[in-house]
């Protein structure tokens, strides 16, 4: 076992293969232990067979975030129950996979490990290819598995509780970085200020529902580096913002929902933004929007409405594929497998994986 970049080797040269294949994914890079089925030779939204995910969420609520330790024993004790419980529904064995697919980073190193050395097994002792896949790559790929998906060249925003990027994706494999946090990615900004006033673990999703309520324009905040060029994020003086209001106010329950609508529009306002920018410089009209804050309802608005007014096309995946699963990282091997991409025998994670490193499809 190691860390590094996973060493992605072709399993012969030659064209993209075009056989069908149905691809067992494994997800294990945090907090969630996901388990997923796709399969190409049905391909769409129809071609996820089978897909669960299991929450660590009520095991870290005490500690006010994630415990590495604990996540990584949890991915032990959950992740083969999972598999047999989505290959089942699937209706399927393990006699019927052509490859397996696991995440190998970024994220904690622990917990990745669990999955690929499960992931590793399963192919070692069924004589299947298997691949390691970069955890953002899989959420800039999950809009695709739906029907109608976009083709390339686009802009993906990939927004989550430790990524906040803006992506132009040439090809699949063929990644440049636009813009991205300098800071705190947008959902730890979510999580951070939920926390500042006092909402239950995990804080984010919380201050949304909570923001529904707000009364907008009550609180304005600044909308951070809009005044200036360019289309990277900070969003840690807008929390800092935040804070002094918090502190000022009379704390009640009316005033928090409308602090939490203020910072809510504030990072919506940022981000669309932002995307306005990156389309520009990336001389397209299609945005993919991937990664947990993009379940954001308030965030989807606003950037359908951004992309209609250019008249262009914004895409999500759907709200169960927007925070981890196994479902985006079976996708994402799928792809690379079906081309003929596989990784050694060696169970090798890379706790951080520069995207733009990846081999094209």
């Amino acid at each position: 076992m190691g860390s590094g970049e996973p060493c992605m080797i072709a399993a012969r040269p030659g064209p993209v293969q075009d056989s069908a294949m149905r691809v067992l994914g494994i997800e294990s890079s945090c907090d969630e232990t996901g388990v997923a089925v796709y399969d190409t030779g049905i391909g769409g939204a129809a071609g996820l067979r089978a897909h669960a995910v299991y929450s660590q969420i009520a095991l870290h609520a005490e500690y006010g975030g994630v415990v590495p330790e604990l996540a990584s024993r949890d991915h032990v004790r959950k992740l083969l129950p999972l598999i047999r419980q989505t290959l089942a529904e699937a209706g399927l064995s393990t006699a019927d996979i052509d490859g397996v697919a696991y995440t190998a980073g970024p994220g904690l190193v622990g917990a990745l490990l669990v999955g690929a050395g499960v992931a590793r097994a399963l192919a070692w002792a069924l004589g299947l290819p298997a691949i390691g896949v970069h955890h953002m790559e899989g959420h800039l790929l999950a809009p695709l598995m739906e029907d109608d998906p976009p083709a390339a060249p686009f802009v993906a925003l990939l927004v989550s509780g430790g990524h906040t990027q803006l992506v132009a994706v040439d090809a699949i494999g063929r990644y440049r970085l636009l813009g991205e946090t300098l800071d705190d990615a947008a959902g730890e900004a979510f999580d951070k200020t939920a926390k500042m006033m006092g909402l239950p673990y995990p804080g984010g999703p919380q201050l949304a529902k909570l923001a529904e309520t707000g009364t907008p324009g009550v609180f304005r905040f600044a909308r951070p580096m809009t005044d200036r060029p360019g289309v990277d994020f900070s969003f840690s003086g807008l929390k800092t913002q935040v804070l002094l209001a918090w502190r000022g106010s009379d704390q009640s329950d009316a005033t928090r929902a409308d602090i939490a609508r203020g910072f809510e529009d504030a990072v919506v306002d940022t981000l669309a933004i932002k995307c306005a920018r990156a389309l520009d410089a990336a001389g397209c009209n299609t945005l993919v929007v991937a990664g947990g804050v993009g379940a954001n309802r308030r965030l989807r608005a606003k950037l359908q409405a951004m992309a209609e007014t250019r008249g262009g096309r914004v895409c999500f995946p759907r709200p169960a594929l927007c925070t981890d699963n196994g479902a985006m990282i079976a996708f994402a091997g799928a792809l690379r497998l079906q081309a003929g991409q596989h990784d050694d025998a060696s169970v090798r994670v890379a706790p951080r994986w520069d995207m733009a490193s990846l081999p094209a499809v």
